[in-house]
């Protein structure tokens, strides 16, 4: 399953490095899908600056800039992979 978190807003190439605008908060380990017309990839968030400082996590507004896996465009849709737990079945 996905959640919509937010989008891009604009993209170091040099850095590989995305800016996001977030609806819905963000913390280092969280699996995210990034998608759109060119853009179809699954990573997990390895870094998280604000305003060039380094982050844990981050909340809904900020603008977070993060370290891609590979290119991404603006406007490309942010998702976190909601990852579910297998319970075992009682028999």
């Amino acid at each position: 399953m996905e959640v919509e978190i937010g989008r891009v807003t604009h993209f170091y190439s040099h850095l590989c490095v995305a800016v996001l605008q977030l609806k819905e908060p963000l913390k280092l380990g969280d699996k995210i899908h990034i998608r759109g017309h060119t853009t179809d990839f699954v990573q997990r968030v390895n870094s998280i600056e604000i305003e060039h400082r380094p982050a844990v996590w981050v909340k809904p507004g900020d603008d977070a800039a993060i370290k891609v896996i590979a290119p991404v465009r603006e406007h490309d849709i942010v998702y976190r992979v909601v990852e579910e737990s297998v319970e075992p079945h009682l028999a």
